[in-house]
């Protein structure tokens, strides 16, 4: 007689049930894991803050804006050169990007070029963003959701720097805009865009203050830079007077789950 086929009959225990995980009922749980995934690998490399470059994907390093991606690369470069000389435990000032292809290629390339570390905070897309080859792979991060991307670009963020790009670059400038203007973000970030140019031609934030939409100390949120040693200037002086100078207290590194 065949003796009936026996089966564990208890359910998998819930954070290991991949069909809960990926159900609606678990949204949350998704959520926070792109939180704290991220931030226990920042711990673990003793990541202080970060220099954010943002710009187009599509920033090819031989197309319309070949000099653009050459110019990011040798800026991530020059910024990465510095941060190491730093006399400091935690990590200073790492260059982060979207971890795409094109103008955010160029930031981590330049990165890398000066045998430094650097962050990529990936997003998954319908045309397959894929993350690109020059990321520090410990620092290389996938996201589904784009709130939680922005999160850690603002929150460790203690510069960003804007090099021409569509509008998910466009979205990203008016949103850090947006929460400095209304000191939702309680440190000071500095605001470069790189290619007056592009920028000006792209944004008329004169008229907004023409119409009165801002204030005319909004307009000093944003700085231009046009070339690498212009760009590299401002960046040095501002996280120095900011973030370096004895006087001014440094937050300690990452340590404890941050608010969001």
């Amino acid at each position: 007689m065949k003796e009936p086929e026996t089966h564990d009959p208890r359910r998998p225990v819930a954070y290991r049930n991949e069909e809960f995980l990926d159900s609606p009922d678990a949204r949350a749980v998704r959520i926070l894991s792109e939180y704290l995934e991220p931030y226990s690998h920042f711990r673990r490399e003793k990541l202080r803050d970060t220099v954010v470059f943002f710009g187009s994907s599509r920033g090819e390093e031989e197309g319309l804006l070949g000099n653009y991606y050459r110019e990011a690369r040798e800026l991530a470069r020059r910024v990465t050169e510095w941060s190491n000389q730093l006399p400091d435990d935690a990590r200073r000032f790492v260059v982060c990007s979207g971890g795409g292809p094109g103008l955010m290629e160029a930031a981590n390339r330049g990165a890398l070029d000066a045998n430094g570390k650097s962050v990529g905070l990936n997003i998954g897309l319908p045309f397959e963003q894929l993350p690109n080859p020059y990321i520090t792979p410990e620092l290389s991060f996938q996201f589904h959701y784009f709130f939680m991307r922005k999160f850690w670009f603002a929150y460790l963020a203690k510069a960003m720097v804007f090099f021409p790009g569509g509008f998910g670059t466009m979205d990203e400038l008016m949103e850090v805009l947006t929460l400095v203007q209304t000191q939702k973000i309680n440190k000071r970030i500095i605001i470069l865009l790189y290619g007056s140019a592009f920028w000006k031609e792209v944004l008329h934030l004169e008229a907004m203050l023409r119409y009165g939409t801002i204030s005319p100390a909004d307009l000093e949120l944003i700085q231009y830079a046009d070339d690498v040693d212009t760009a590299l200037r401002l960046l040095q002086e501002g996280l120095t007077k900011y973030y370096l100078k004895p006087e001014v207290p440094v937050p300690a590194p990452v340590r404890e789950v941050p608010e969001i």
